[in-house]
């Protein structure tokens, strides 16, 4: 049976994902904030010049976003939470945010994506690891059978990063989406179906038992 995203806590090795809550926008606000992420290509919003903009545009996209309603409409907002001390930071410190949304229950499909990190921990086991929980939980809880994930044609860190979870790159859709500064991007679009969940969790799982993204 197919169903729908609805908020739920997921927890890893490393990590623990969570619905957003009002206590989470000032962390969110501050990587915002962070002038790493824009350089790297973060490119639909402008970077807001204040912390009171940074706190208005943190509770706009993650906070204020519709449920979804298996129709394409909505979606579920996680805080991306370490689970433990490490180099990365403390124990419950948010270092990121991740959507599911656009859930089409009547095709099988959903986008994983709005996703952020705070740059230090920009090639650690973070953004492995939230795939990894978010793609098992599309497939092997709500029985989807297609996970899209895409990123601006200009963040080639992000479409690398992508590419190395195992999906699939399908093509760039051209003057796709209109950024905030009213410029358009092309989109580079992947997916992975259901499949290929076998072959992508094992390279997933394995890359986190290697130690390839070093937590310490």
């Amino acid at each position: 049976m197919v169903r729908v995203p609805v908020p739920v806590t997921l927890i890893g090795r490393h990590l623990r994902l969570d619905p957003v809550v009002a206590e989470d926008i000032p962390a969110l606000a501050e990587i915002l904030l962070e002038p790493a992420v824009y350089e790297s290509g973060y490119a639909m919003r402008l970077r807001p010049e204040t912390v009171a903009e940074a706190l208005v545009a943190a509770r706009e996209q993650y906070l204020d976003a519709p449920a979804c309603d298996g129709r394409g409409q909505g979606r579920v907002v996680f805080v991306v939470r370490l689970l433990t001390d490490s180099s990365l930071g403390s124990a419950g410190e948010v270092v990121g945010t991740t959507s599911l949304g656009e859930a089409v229950l009547a095709q099988e499909r959903v986008h994983l994506g709005w996703t952020l990190y705070h740059p230090r921990v920009w090639g650690s086991v973070v953004n492995p690891e939230t795939k990894y929980l978010l793609l098992r939980h599309c497939f092997e809880d709500l029985g989807l059978g297609r996970v899209k994930i895409q990123t601006d044609a200009i963040n080639t860190r992000s479409a690398a990063a992508i590419g190395r979870l195992g999906a699939t790159r399908e093509g760039v859709l051209r003057r796709h989406s209109r950024r905030e500064d009213g410029s358009f991007r092309d989109t580079v679009v992947f997916s992975v179906i259901d499949a290929d969940w076998p072959r992508v969790r094992d390279g997933l799982l394995a890359r986190l038992e290697s130690g390839w993204e070093d937590l310490h």
